[in-house]
């Protein structure tokens, strides 16, 4: 089975949990071992993992013609694609697009990230999809969020081969409610014209069927997983550097993501002891507000603002933190939980996230109520039999939501459209 796969992020360099999730679906899926994934991101760095798939960067694809030879090639594209798969992709070219800006192997450029000109981007990819599409075999078609869904429309014309578009969120999500017209109709666009669509919960499922007027029988639920930690992050130490316990907020800070909520609890619990420290870790625009917010509540020496993290950074911050929140607003899934359950740290999420539909053993509160994010968060912090008791088994339940099982569920969808 053969899967030409379009997705926007892949690690080690990711933004959001789109690429976490793109890696772990991709990793798990190769373990049926006569998976063939071809994945296309905007912008490979060379330093992705593909031990178990293939990756085609939009940016290293020829959309014009250029006569350059062999050795060039090689040297501008090191580690990231080969003169012979370049060679091969420039015979596929299918238009004259010598009046678009390209660079001198005739490629696009990509930030590889959500820039002002996203739009652009986005339609830039999918002129480079038509270039792939023509050059690769495929079984089936895979889009990964809106990003990538004229991408995978464009793809399918050019192939005639099944659509599975992949929703991992909404704009609905993303806005409370006040969608950007335009990026409705990309997203409605793509599921018109997708045969199968898979959503990250039933949460997300509801907003397909209800907001996008998708066919049910059409929309099928596959949640998200966690990969296995390796043995190097696990021996992680705790580098806290002080006594106090350690409630840690992880995530973009934008309104979906509930972070005043996070800030307006911590201030509950502080008027109950002042033995806790909170971090926010993350960026956002709403990062400056949340400052503010702090410093009205006069919380400002227990709250700690970390910027972005990446990586091991992620884990280092868990290993040193007592209580996970993620009071998001309208979260589609969220892996952050699952992550910071299998570092031994019990979670607290909102009823309104995708994961509250599969964890049995972490707190769920609705985004909104303070005083039972602050009480939960106290409890924890307080009562270590509590706390005990969730840390093993949300350890235990977490180890068994496996990418693997994910994988297979997906399997099964591509295979009702390609017998």
């Amino acid at each position: 089975m053969k899967a030409l796969m379009f997705g926007w992020e892949f690690p080690p360099h990711i933004l959001g949990g789109l690429g976490t999730a793109s890696y772990g679906l991709t990793q798990g899926m190769a373990a049926q071992g006569d998976m063939d994934i071809t994945f296309v991101i905007p912008r490979p760095s060379g330093d992705e993992d593909t031990s178990f798939l293939r990756i085609i960067g939009a940016g290293d694809t020829p959309i014009v013609y250029r006569d350059v030879p062999y050795e060039y090639v090689r040297e501008r594209l090191s580690g990231k694609m080969s003169p012979e798969m370049y060679y091969h992709l420039r015979d596929h070219i299918y238009a004259d697009f010598s009046y678009r800006g390209t660079n001198d192997l005739g490629c696009f450029e990509f930030s590889g990230k959500y820039p002002d000109n996203l739009l652009e981007e986005i339609n830039n990819y999918s002129i480079v999809a038509g270039v792939i599409a023509r050059a690769e075999q495929v079984d089936i078609i895979h889009s990964h969020d809106w990003l990538t869904y004229p991408a995978g429309i464009h793809a399918k014309q050019v192939t005639g081969k099944p659509l599975i578009v992949h929703v991992h969120a909404t704009d609905f999500d993303r806005s409370r409610g006040n969608v950007n017209p335009t990026v409705f109709g990309i997203e409605m666009d793509g599921m018109n014209q997708a045969d199968h669509i898979i959503t990250v919960s039933d949460l997300t499922r509801r907003t397909v069927i209800d907001k996008y007027h998708q066919d049910p029988a059409k929309v099928t639920t596959i949640h998200n997983a966690v990969t296995p930690l390796a043995p190097s992050i696990l021996a992680l130490p705790d580098r806290r550097g002080v006594k106090d316990k350690v409630v840690t907020f992880l995530g973009r800070i934008t309104m979906q993501k509930g972070c005043e909520y996070f800030v307006e609890a911590a201030a509950k619990v502080l008027e109950r002891t002042k033995d806790v420290r909170f971090i926010m870790a993350g960026s956002g625009d709403m990062m400056d507000a949340m400052i503010r917010l702090a410093a009205e509540r006069n919380i400002s020496d227990r709250f700690h603002f970390t910027g972005f993290m990446k990586g091991q950074q992620v884990y280092e911050v868990f290993k040193s933190s007592d209580v996970y929140v993620m009071p998001s607003v309208s979260e589609p899934f969220g892996i952050s939980p699952l992550e910071a359950m299998q570092c031994g740290v019990p979670s607290i999420i909102s009823y309104q996230s995708g994961c509250a539909e599969i964890l049995s053993y972490a707190v769920k509160v609705d985004y909104w109520d303070i005083d039972a994010m602050a009480d939960a968060i106290y409890a924890l912090i307080t009562y270590p039999e509590m706390h005990t008791f969730l840390k093993e088994e949300g350890l235990k339940e977490v180890n068994s939501i496996t990418w693997e099982a994910a994988g297979r569920k997906v399997r099964a969808i591509y295979e009702r459209y390609t017998r």
